[in-house]
Order: structure tokens, then sequence, then C-alpha cells
């Protein structure tokens, strides 16, 4: 095993860092709407990026913990006890301290301006002394972008700023005197005492001035920001089962918009492994097609019409900007991803690699043609109208679903090997299901009967060859007897919630199922944890072929999987319910009330 330290000053009380690092379920997350940061429960940040989420991470010991960099705060005192909760219906963490001698609240918010998002990234932690006095210790130590740039202190008249490769981060504090520097390093020990409230303030820019906050200016934005969540929170509608593992959910889903142009990140980490040998990590700062579809219904479920709108919008013109072939995913800025880097640094827990970009940029997947209908025919059926520009997209892109379903192609879980996916083809089906239905509507032009021809087609096919009658369920594709949970979205898609259907579900949870954890596909076991959405799905899946009872028991063991502040990593360890991957993972999130909606409707019919 390896040794157990208590790094000055970041230990906390019951997750000791097992040479720097602590578990992947440790983590709460806060944003802006442009970035986000990881706040573990001992009180350190391990993880932010600035300018935005898919920049170089200026603090990332969650994946190197001797050099990456990092924001501690908790008392000295080795005992303390800790806990904490998100403020209700806000991304604003507050942290309970208490030893011997007291108690003491830290609270963590990535502040918002008064009109929104701030021109630059700003993080306020608020430390309040509730009962005796609690003895804090601090830290801003800043990370070398991956490895590829060295931290550098500059002194000016205004203050001593921090530069690392065109970023720079300003400290502005109140009360966190006196203060301890090396070099770039800043670090101290103040004490709280009943009724001080003392500030700590982070400011950091690319490529552009910086501007330094008033710290009382900080404390009247940590309000402010507080004030904004709940508003937001005031305006999302769901009274249904599981409503608070719901909401936070939604509120989840919103730290991964990308305010700038409306692109929903998938996550905003990159190279958390999916399982303890290493391998398969992967960078999800992207905006998948796939997730913004199930995003964009979620929002329109709950009555949310502005992050609606702006997915919409951006997905349809990035779309039409690159008109080469259908993506996969998209950079934040609507972009192409472009080559795969790796750095030079350990991972998390020593799990590599860590990489930059995603390789599977220039893959076809022919489900991501539902995907992409399934978001128009949800703002349409919200009782919204198409524009002419997005009409024409989308009646190439159903004459391109008739012309490309038969193709082989690398499925949803973005496999090397291409094949012909059952659930590829009945995402071509599910497209042109939604044209049919857009077309009826008066949204979109387009030779109905060819694809209406086509959709038929596709259903013969899914009956001949993704169907395997003496196995009785559906298969991954015709060369395999492997189940595929891709499948059970189709139950919700509602292209089959019969016996096959029925049969299919059985079979997942005899040969993938393990507890209430599912794993993606047959064979997958020895090499990744079971993924988190495959749960929720099954869930779903069941409420679709009427076991709504099975249903709800599932739903209720997977959302008490979630961590003490209510996230979701990816994948969750078979053998200890570890939280793997990426965190917080939006599919997880998705899943989560993607089910919980299904169930309901389902429920009261």
């Amino acid at each position: 095993m390896p040794e157990r330290t208590r790094d000055t000053p970041d230990a906390s009380d019951n997750e000791e860092r097992t040479d720097g690092y602590v578990p992947l379920r440790s983590y709460a997350a806060i944003g802006d709407g442009r970035t986000v940061a990881l706040i573990a429960r001992d009180g350190r940040i391990d993880w932010l990026p600035i300018p935005s989420m898919d920049s170089p991470p200026v603090f990332a010991s969650i994946v190197d913990a001797e050099h990456g960099g990092h924001l501690a705060l908790r008392p000295v005192d080795d005992g303390a006890t800790v806990s904490r909760e998100y403020l209700p219906g806000t991304n604003v963490l507050v942290t309970t301290w208490t030893t011997g001698t007291g108690k003491v609240t830290v609270t963590d918010a990535m502040v918002t301006g008064v009109a929104g998002r701030l021109p630059w990234a700003e993080i306020g932690r608020c430390v309040e002394g509730v009962e005796g006095s609690v003895e804090m210790e601090w830290a801003v130590v800043p990370g070398t972008l991956l490895n590829t740039a060295e931290p550098r202190r500059l002194d000016t008249e205004n203050g001593t700023v921090i530069g690392i490769d065109g970023v720079t981060i300003a400290i502005v504090e109140q009360g966190f005197e006196p203060v301890h520097d090396d070099g770039p390093r800043f670090s101290g020990r103040f004490t709280a005492t009943e009724g001080s409230k003392s500030i700590l303030t982070i400011v950091g820019t690319h490529d552009e001035p910086i501007f330094l906050p008033e710290p009382e200016r900080t404390l009247e934005g940590i309000d402010r920001t507080i004030e904004n969540w709940s508003t937001w929170s005031k305006e999302f509608s769901y009274d249904g089962p599981w409503s608070d593992a719901v909401q936070r959910s939604a509120l989840a889903l919103k730290l991964l918009i990308f305010s700038p142009t409306g692109a929903i990140a998938a996550a905003p980490t990159t190279s958390l492994p999916e399982d303890r040998t290493g391998g398969k990590n992967w960078d999800y700062r992207f905006a998948w097609v796939r997730d913004l579809a199930y995003t964009v219904h979620s929002l329109t479920s709950f009555g949310l019409r502005e992050e609606t709108h702006a997915a919409v919008s951006w997905v349809m013109r990035t779309i039409a900007e690159h008109d080469e072939t259908m993506p996969i995913f998209y950079r934040l800025d609507g972009s192409k991803a472009g080559d795969v880097e790796e750095r030079d640094v350990p991972g998390w827990n020593g799990i590599g690699p860590v990489t930059i970009g995603n390789r599977a940029s220039g893959q076809l997947q022919l489900g991501v043609w539902g995907d992409v209908f399934e978001i128009m025919r949800q703002y349409v059926r919200a009782g919204n109208v198409l524009d002419r520009k997005t009409a024409s997209v989308l009646q190439e892109l159903a004459d391109d679903a008739c012309h490309r379903w038969e193709e082989p192609d690398s499925g949803m879980w973005e496999l090397e090997e291409a094949h012909h996916y059952t659930t590829s083809k009945i995402g071509c089906w599910q497209a042109l299901d939604a044209a049919v239905e857009l077309h009826d509507a008066g949204m979109i032009d387009g030779p109905r009967d060819k694809w209406v021809e086509n959709r038929e087609l596709i259903e013969d096919w899914v009956a001949e060859h993704g169907w395997n009658e003496e196995l009785g369920h559906y298969v991954m594709h015709p060369d395999t007897d492997a189940l595929d949970t891709s499948i059970l979205l189709h139950a919700m898609s509602a292209f089959d919630r019969g016996p096959r259907m029925a049969s299919t579900i059985a079979a997942i949870q005899d040969q993938l199922q393990h507890g209430p954890l599912v794993y993606r596909y047959s064979g997958i076991q020895d090499e990744e944890s079971p993924f988190v959405a495959c749960s929720f799905w099954l869930a779903a899946a069941m409420a679709c072929t009427g076991r709504i009872d099975d249903a709800t028991s599932l739903m209720d063991a997977m959302v008490a999987q979630a961590n003490d502040v209510g996230l979701f990593s990816e994948m969750l360890s078979a053998e200890d319910g570890d939280f793997m991957g990426n965190i917080p993972q939006g599919l997880s999130h998705l899943a989560l009330i993607q089910a919980a909606l299904t169930i309901q409707e389902l429920s009261v019919r």
C-alpha cells in the first residue's frame, strides 16, 4: 500500500490523502457558466481551468498531486470533522468544520455578476466563525498547466500576481493575514472566532489584464451568486419522485452549459480513469451532440427556455458550419476537435495517461442522426417554430440518413471496429420518424415518402438482423451474441416496448447487472467499471415495459449511490462503489432525470 502522509495544509478528517490524492467520490463542483472547479472534502480545490472548462488547468492536482497546483483551506486541527452541502437550489457549497475548540463554515462560490457570468474567473472562499475559535490554514499553489509551463511571480505597484503561460492569477484577501510567500506560492494561518468573517478571492484571466476586486465586493458577489442560482432554480418545474436528486442533477447540468455559445460539455474534466488499470482515460470537455439532445429534452420538460433555445441554436448553427459530415462532438466554441496529445503527468492516483483531445472525433456514428432530430422534435413539441435555414439543414440530414443507414459505424460506444450496430440503425429510424413528424407539422419540407420507406426498411433490418430468436434478445450487431445496453434507450424512444424489449431487459439483468450497477455491453466487465447511465436507462426501460415497481426499486438504489452532495461520476466500481471516470458526468445526471421523468409519466397512466 502507498504510504499515507499528511501534506501541509491538505489533510482531511475521514479521508486522508494517499500520495496526495483523494477518492473521486470526494469532489463537489462549483462553476460560473464558463469553467468549473472541483473541491475535495478536505477543502482543497484540485481542479480549475482558466478561463474555460476546456482551457489548460491552472490547478490540476487531481491528476498531478506534486506539480498540478491547488487551493487549500481547512482547520489546522487534524481531528476536525467535516460536513458539507450545497445551499438549496444553488451550486454554492458550504462546508462546516468542527474542532475541539470551535466551529467554522467555509462558503465556496464561483462568483457571478449582476447580469450573469463575470468577464473573468473569480472564486470566493468565505470563512465564518460560528462557535469558539478555529485556527485555519490555507495555500495557493499554482500548477504547471500539466507540465507545459512554469508559474512565475510578478510584483507590481498594485499587488503581486502569478503568471503561467498567458494565465494571470491574483489573490485578494481579508482576514487571511499574515501571508507567507515562496515565489509564486502563497500560504498562511489565521484564527476564525465567533462572528468573524474572512474572505479569500482568487481571480484569473487569460491574455488580458486582470481586475482586482475589493474583498467586500467578493462578499457581495457570493450573496449575489446565491441569489442568481436561487432565481434560476425557481424557474425549474418538477414535482415528482426523487425531486431532490432530479433538481441536483439539473443544477449539475447547468454547470456544464458553456454560456458563451450554449454548448453543453459532457464533463468538465479530462483523464479521470474508468478502471484502476488505466488506459481508458478520456477528455470529455467537448460538446457531444448525443448528450446535448438528452439535455434539451430534460430542460424542456422542466420549463427552462433560455438554455434550451441556446443549445438548439448552437447545435444547428454548428452543424451548418461543418456540413461535410455528421459530427459526434465539437469543441465548446463550435470548432472541430483537433489531435490528441498526452501530457507527461502521472494521472489520478498514478493512473495514466492524461490526454488533451479525444480520439473519437473522426468516427462515423449513425445514432447521432437520431440525436439531432430528437432535439428538434422536442423543441417543436414544446411549441416552438423552426427557421428556414434550420429546416433546410434538417431536410438534408434526413436524406443523408436514408443514404447512410446501411453503412457500418463505430456505434454509440465509439468502438474502433466498425459493425452494423443495432442501435445505430435504430438511431437512423428515430431520425426519420422525427423527420416525418416535423414534415407533418409544417416545419420542414422534403421527400416524406422516401423517409417513410427507409424507416420501414430499418424496422425490417432490425427484425431480421438485430434480433436473435434463439437467444431471445436484441444483439449488439449481427456478428455477435453480445448484449448492448444502449438498446434500452429505444424503449424510451418507443421503437419497441413489447415482448422483445422485455426479454432483452431480462437478459441484460441476468448478464450485465451487478447489484444496481450495469455494464455497457457483454465482455467489458474485465476492462472497466459499470456505467452509471446504464442503470438509469434500465430503470426507465423497465417502466416502459410495465415494470413500474422494479423500476422504482432500481431508481431508489441508484439515487443512493451519489456522493454526499448528490453528484455522480461516469462509472461506479463494482468492487466497492468508488467513483471512476470524469466528474460530474453529464450523461449520468441526464440518465437519472430521464428515468425519473419516464417513471413518473408512466406511473400515472
